[in-house]
């Protein structure tokens, strides 16, 4: 039996806007195995960051809760969660985060360095992540020196460091052209069968989201609608995605 790695518990976010309580989320549920991947879509203001950052347990639930790796993150104090994230959690965003003033190599040993393991130990693994990802002859270059795919592709390389249970990725195509961008989803689908990861992935983007195994789509803070792409069904939405990227508009 697969093991389940996430599992979001009937979730409701509110915030309060002057004397009106407006909510974000409500009443979200879902769960993710092992070694599987989901992708959130909806339109901005749908709820889909604020589910992320209960997921990151970056925030609190106002009611429900969010369990990841058989761990409630609304038991963890600020410190114990800031741990726990670190160890289980890694993070890839849109924009990449990269510090500019640090080597790739660096730049991808910092959780390391939180742990407090020694340089040497740091500058290996690092470099070892770097290999996986084909960058490690762009180990000692900054990110003023790399293409927006390479950062992206340190910025993945920075977030399995640490050998996650769970990465989220913010967009990670967004920010980079189709064929790129293409690259960037094919080296996280490889760190899924390589280490057995589970990603929940938020996109605009159509093509990012055929993927994942699992679409689910919000709106409202709700989730309304989902749909399995798995196996075969990936291959054959890819290839119709591909089709429609193609063909020229409608002439007005």
């Amino acid at each position: 039996m697969t093991d389940t790695v996430l599992d979001v518990r009937d979730v409701t976010k509110t915030y309060a806007q002057g004397s009106v309580l407006v909510a974000a989320l409500a009443g979200v549920s879902l769960s993710l195995e092992a070694g599987r991947t989901v992708a959130l879509m909806g339109q901005s203001g749908s709820g889909k960051t604020t589910l992320l950052n209960l997921i990151a347990g970056l925030d609190q639930p106002t009611r429900g809760e969010v369990w990841l790796a058989g761990t409630c993150l609304s038991r963890l104090d600020a410190d114990a969660a800031t741990v726990f994230r670190r160890r289980h959690i890694g993070f890839v965003f849109q924009f990449f985060n990269l510090l500019p003033t640090m080597t790739a190599r660096d730049n991808v040993g910092l959780p390391l360095l939180a742990e407090r393991l020694p340089r040497a130990e740091v500058s290996r693994r690092a470099l070892e992540a770097l290999e996986a990802i084909g960058l490690s002859d762009r180990a000692d270059h900054r990110p003023a020196e790399m293409s927006g795919g390479e950062m992206q592709r340190v910025a993945i390389a920075r977030a399995l460091v640490m050998r996650p249970k769970l990465l989220l990725a913010d967009e990670p195509t967004g920010n980079l052209d189709t064929a790129t961008g293409d690259e960037i989803l094919s080296l996280l689908r490889q760190a899924v069968d390589a280490y057995g990861l589970s990603i929940v992935m938020v996109t605009h983007s159509y093509l990012a989201a055929a993927a994942m195994d699992r679409i689910l789509f919000i709106r409202d803070g709700r989730l309304v609608d989902e749909v399995d792409v798995a196996g075969a069904a990936r291959r054959e939405a890819r290839a119709k995605l591909q089709v429609v990227r193609a063909s020229p508009p409608d002439a007005e």
